[in-house]
């Protein structure tokens, strides 16, 4: 199914923005830590990525850190994202795998 592919583009050194391939939307996130998807990019679509020392990839929003507390992107078990004031970077939820996809 193509509608689970995203696309991570490089913005500058370290911050990456996400798109997806069916719909054309970013992947944003706003300052209470809601994941959405926005037709425009824009500040809240920047997502710091990190590659973690299990080899996992995890996502911070770049603009919001409420509390100098990064804010990750994650998702549940039913696989919806969760809020990102309710993540940590140990959280087994937040690490992504990415693949290349020709």
């Amino acid at each position: 199914m193509r509608r689970g592919i995203l696309e991570i583009r490089s913005v500058r050194v370290g911050v990456v923005a996400i798109k997806s391939v069916h719909t054309g939307f970013y992947l944003a996130m706003n300052k209470k830590g809601k994941v959405y998807g926005s037709k425009d990019y824009n500040p809240n679509c920047k997502f710091k990525e990190r590659i973690e020392e299990n080899g996992y990839n995890t996502y911070a929003s770049l603009r919001w850190r409420p509390g100098n507390r990064p804010m990750f992107l994650a998702l549940n078990g039913k696989g919806r994202p969760r809020p990102g004031s309710r993540t940590r970077r140990q959280h087994l939820s937040a690490h992504f795998l990415p693949l290349l996809v020709s």
